[in-house]
C-alpha cells in the first residue's frame, strides 16, 4: 500500500500534538467534571430543601388560613347570619383568597353549604361567580381523597382567568371521626411562583401528586398546568418512597443531560431542582476549548509548512479527486490524463481513470436505453443481475388497454396522423403507469400492456393498478377536450385488470431476449379488457382484483361472461370511484367511461340470473 510523503507527515504531525494535548485535556477536564458534578448536586439538594421548606410554610399558612375561614363560614351557612369581623379580615382582606367554598358530604353524595366568591378579582376577566363552580368541572378536583383525610393541591390556572391554586382541606368530622365536611379554597399562584423567581443557572419548579406543574420560574408554563411527567427525574420523584433523592438523567426536550434533586413537602407537592451538565461543566470545557486552540494552532502551523512541501505531491491526486467527484454526479466527459501531466504512477492512474469513465458512459447509455424501452425499476432488475432466460412465478396485476375503433381510425388517417395520435395517447397513459408504481411490458398496436408486481412488489400493487385506471379515465377526458379544440375526433378506450400468479423474467434466446409476464393471468386480463365493448364500460376488473382492494373503491357487478380461455364465467367489475383520506367516496366518471354496449369478439354475456 502506497502511503503518500506528506500523509506521513501530516499524519505524523498530528498524533504527536493530539496524544499530548489530549491526554493532558482529558486528565484536567475529567478531574473538573468530577468534581463539579459533586459540587452541583450537594447545591441542587440543598436548594430543593430550601425551596420545599418554604413551600411547606407557605402551605402550612394558606392551610390554617383556610380552616379558620372556612370554619367561620361554616358556623355563618348553619345560622344563617350575615359574616363578622373576622371572616371579613381572614378572606375578604386576604389578598391571596380568591374563592373560599364548603362542601358536604353524604356518601356518594355531595353538596355545597357555602361559597364566597372575590366578584373584584373575577371582574377585569370578564368572569362572575359561576366560573368558579365550572372550574371544579374541569380540574376534576380530588375530593374524595380529601374526604379519606388527605390535604390536597391542584393548579387551577386557564387561559384568560386568574392565576390559582386550589387547596382541599378535611374540616368537620362526626362523632365516630368520619369527615362530613370539606374546605376548597382557590388562593393566588402568586404566594408558590416567589420562591422561583430567584436568578439561577438551576431550573425549580414545584409538582403535584400526578406531575402536574404548580409553580415555576416561568409564570406561563405553570399557567399551562403543564404536566411533567415525561421527564425521568419527575417519573421517579413521584415512584421514590424516600421524600427526597438525587439523579442523573436526560431531558427529552434538549436531549441533554441533566444532574437534578427532588425534594418532597408534607403536602404531597414536590419541589425539582435541576442543572445542565452543560453549565456544570463549563470550566472543564473551557480548558478543552483552550487546548484545543494551542493544539490547533500548532497543528495548523505544521500543516501549511508540510503542505508547501508537499504541494507538487499531492496537486495530481486533488485533481483526481475532483474528476471522482464529477463522475459520481454523473459528468462522464472528463479526461484525467489531460489534467494530470505526471510521468508517474499518479500519470498511470489517470489513464486509467480515463478507461473507467468510457466504460461508465457505455453503462449508462445501456440503461437510458433499457429504462425506455422497460421502465426504470425493470432496467435496474436487469442491469444488478446476471442476464440469462429465465423467470419466476410472482403475484402480479396485469393491466391491458386499447382505444375503440383504432382500426377504422387508422385507415381514414395517414399513417403520421396515426403516429401522432399514438405517442401522444401513449405519452399521457405511461406517465400515468409510472407514476403508480406500474411497469408498461408492452405496446400492442394501440394497445397498451402494463404489469404490477414484476419486477419489485407491494402490499398495494391492487390499489395502485385501480387508482392509475381512474387517473387514466381523467386524463383521458382532458385529452379529449384538447383534441376537440383542435378538431379531432375523441379516444374511447377499454381498460381490464386481473390478478393472479405469473411468470415474469426474460424469454427468448440468447442471441434475443425479452423481459415480459406470461401466463393465463395476462390471457384474462387481455379477455377483460375485450369485454369492456360488451358491457359498455371503459374499466373491468376481475374479483381477484377486489378481493385486494377491499372496500377502497366504489365497485358494483357489471355482469359475468364466458371468455376464451376460462371454463368458468368470469366475474366482472365496474369501479366508479375510489375512498378519500377523509373516508368519503370520490366518484370519477366522465363523458368517456360508459358507452352503448356492442357485440364483442370472445366474449359471451351470461344472463344475470
Amino acid at each position: 500500500m502506497r502511503i503518500p510523503i506528506s500523509t506521513k507527515l501530516i499524519t505524523v504531525t498530528i498524533l504527536i500534538l493530539v496524544a499530548a494535548t489530549g491526554t493532558i485535556t482529558w486528565i484536567s477536564s475529567s478531574y473538573f467534571e468530577k468534581k463539579a458534578a459533586e459540587q452541583v448536586d450537594i447545591a441542587n439538594l440543598e436548594s430543593a430543601a430550601a425551596k420545599a421548606k418554604e413551600i411547606e410554610n407557605i402551605i402550612a399558612g394558606l392551610v390554617d388560613k383556610t380552616r379558620t375561614t372556612a370554619s367561620l363560614l361554616t358556623k355563618e351557612a348553619a345560622s344563617h347570619t350575615v359574616t363578622g369581623d373576622d371572616f371579613d379580615f381572614n378572606f375578604t382582606k386576604d389578598k391571596n383568597f380568591i374563592a373560599l367554598e364548603v362542601l358536604k358530604l353524604d356518601g356518594p353524595a355531595v353538596e355545597t353549604v357555602a361559597r364566597r366568591v372575590k366578584d373584584d378579582v373575577l371582574k377585569p376577566y370578564g368572569l362572575n361567580p359561576v366560573y368558579i363552580t365550572h372550574l371544579r368541572s374541569w380540574q376534576k378536583f380530588p375530593i374524595r381523597s380529601v374526604a379519606q383525610g388527605s390535604i390536597e393541591i391542584k393548579n387551577a390556572s386557564y387561559p384568560k382567568a386568574p392565576a390559582m391554586i386550589t387547596i382541599g382541606i378535611p374540616l368537620i368530622r362526626d362523632e365516630q371521626g368520619k369527615i362530613t365536611h370539606i374546605a376548597l379554597a382557590d388562593v393566588s399562584l402568586a404566594p408558590f411562583e416567589k420562591p422561583f423567581t430567584d436568578p439561577s443557572e438551576r431550573t425549580q419548579y414545584l409538582i403535584d401528586r400526578n406531575g402536574d406543574l404548580l409553580a415555576h420560574k416561568d409564570e406561563q408554563k405553570a399557567m399551562a398546568r403543564l404536566n411533567m411527567g415525561k421527564y425521568p427525574i419527575v417519573q421517579k420523584a413521584m415512584t421514590q418512597k424516600s421524600p427526597q433523592f438525587q439523579t442523573k438523567f436526560l431531558n427529552p426536550d434538549n436531549e441533554k443531560d441533566y444532574f437534578g434533586a427532588s425534594v418532597k413537602t408534607s403536602y404531597g407537592a414536590t419541589v425539582i431542582s435541576q442543572t445542565s451538565e452543560e453549565t456544570i461543566l463549563e470550566v472543564s470545557n473551557e480548558v478543552k476549548r483552550r487546548a484545543i486552540f494551542v493544539a490547533g494552532s500548532a497543528i495548523s502551523m505544521a500543516i501549511f509548512f508540510i503542505f508547501l512541501f508537499s504541494m507538487t505531491l499531492t496537486s495530481p491526486i486533488e485533481k483526481l479527486a475532483e474528476m471522482i467527484n464529477l463522475v459520481s454526479k454523473g459528468n462522464f466527459n472528463v479526461k484525467a490524463r489531460a489534467a494530470v501531466r505526471s510521468h508517474d504512477e499518479v500519470g498511470d492512474l489517470a489513464e486509467a481513470f480515463d478507461h473507467m469513465t468510457e466504460g461508465l458512459k457505455e453503462r449508462d447509455k445501456v440503461k437510458s436505453l433499457f429504462s425506455k424501452f422497460h421502465g426504470s425499476s425493470v432496467a435496474e432488475d436487469l442491469i444488478n443481475k446476471d442476464i440469462g432466460v429465465g423467470g419466476q412465478t410472482k403475484e402480479v396485476v396485469v393491466f391491458f388497454s386499447d382505444i375503440r375503433g383504432f382500426t377504422a381510425f387508422s385507415e381514414k388517417r395517414s399513417p403520421e396522423e396515426v403516429v401522432e395520435m399514438l405517442n401522444e395517447y401513449f405519452g399521457v397513459m405511461v406517465k400515468i403507469i409510472n407514476s403508480h408504481g406500474g411497469v408498461v411490458d408492452k405496446f400492442i398496436g394501440d394497445a397498451i400492456m402494463a404489469v404490477w408486481g414484476a419486477p419489485k412488489s407491494s402490499d398495494r400493487d391492487a390499489h395502485q393498478a385501480v387508482r392509475a385506471c381512474l387517473e387514466m379515465r381523467r386524463a383521458l377526458e382532458e385529452l379529449n377536450e384538447r383534441r376537440i379544440a383542435r378538431s379531432q375526433p375523441p379516444i374511447n378506450i377499454g381498460m381490464g385488470l386481473h390478478a393472479g400468479k405469473a411468470i415474469s423474467g426474460t424469454i427468448g434466446s440468447d442471441e434475443r431476449m425479452e423481459y415480459t409476464v406470461i401466463g393465463n393471468t395476462v390471457n384474462t386480463a387481455s379477455r377483460i379488457e375485450a369485454s369492456t365493448k360488451a358491457f359498455g364500460a371503459d374499466l373491468l376488473i376481475s374479483d381477484t382484483v377486489i378481493e385486494r382492494i377491499g372496500e377502497d373503491f366504489k365497485t358494483e357487478l357489471a355482469g359475468a361472461a364466458e371468455v376464451k380461455g376460462r371454463s368458468e364465467a368470469l366475474k366482472m367489475f365496474k369501479v366508479r370511484g375510489y375512498r378519500a383520506e377523509d373516508g368519503s367516496m370520490v366518484e370519477v366518471r366522465t363523458p368517456y367511461s360508459d358507452y352503448e354496449a356492442e357485440a364483442a369478439d370472445k366474449v359471451k354475456i351470461k344472463d344475470a340470473a
